[in-house]
């Protein structure tokens, strides 16, 4: 487990990416950032509230968040509770949330598109290539899994609130039947094998540390004692 005091300390900007982390990492293996969100008002839960009702259906997905790391889609048992109920109740509800698409409001697109400046500003290349900015946010209950599953964009997890834990796997455990099928529409959840561990790393996110997780890595992330808040920044 890396320690997130291994991080260089922030600066004034929103963000602090360690220049040659990210030359010799970025979309090739996970790595820590510093960022300066911990206290935000965009994530206090009535904001969050606010947000969720203000969101298409389709953008606000939730269920129980006592599920095994291998959990069968299909099968995620729902807990009967709202959006808001489940926000309201997060600390007891062993629920896991995700709001999808939260840059449709303008106060965090405005909060994504500075962060996502910060990121062109340390390559050139991606300066000129970004595509398709989103942002996300999670809630989690103490102790909830989010399963074992993959990604298609590049993203830094910004951990606001609560502590948890990313193991973050190598690609080459990831086929290329499963890369088709993912690209084909099928669920983000795989299959995992306890001997894929061999080629993984674990992570401890607590607020104002994020990280980068490359495209199609997989993952799957345990919750700590503590309600969990994260910003997922996009591209």
């Amino acid at each position: 487990m890396l320690n997130p005091d291994q991080v260089k300390p922030s600066s004034g900007d929103l963000l602090e990416i360690d220049q040659d982390q990210f030359s010799a990492n970025f979309d090739r293996a996970p790595f820590l950032i510093r960022h300066r969100l911990q206290d935000h008002p965009l994530f206090t839960l009535p904001r969050l509230m606010q947000l969720a009702r203000t969101l298409p259906e389709a953008n606000v997905e939730y269920n129980a968040g006592t599920v095994p790391i291998n959990a069968d889609p299909a099968k995620t048992p729902r807990t009967g509770l709202s959006s808001e109920e489940t926000i309201h109740r997060i600390e007891n509800c062993s629920s896991w949330m995700a709001l999808k698409y939260v840059d449709r409001d303008p106060e965090y697109r405005d909060l994504l598109e500075t962060c996502l400046a910060y990121v062109k500003k340390c390559s050139p290349r991606i300066d000129a290539t970004m595509t398709q900015p989103e942002a996300f946010i999670f809630l989690s209950s103490p102790g909830s899994i989010t399963p074992y599953h993959m990604d298609p964009e590049h993203n830094f997890l910004l951990q606001i609130r609560g502590t948890k834990y990313m193991t973050v796997f190598d690609r080459s455990v990831v086929t290329a039947p499963e890369l088709e099928r993912f690209y084909s529409g099928a669920h983000r959840n795989m299959a995992f094998d306890e001997g894929f561990l061999a080629k993984s790393r674990e992570f401890e996110l607590v607020p104002g540390v994020g990280l980068h997780v490359p495209v199609t890595a997989p993952h799957f992330v345990r919750n700590g004692d503590g309600v969990s808040v994260s910003f997922s920044v996009t591209f």
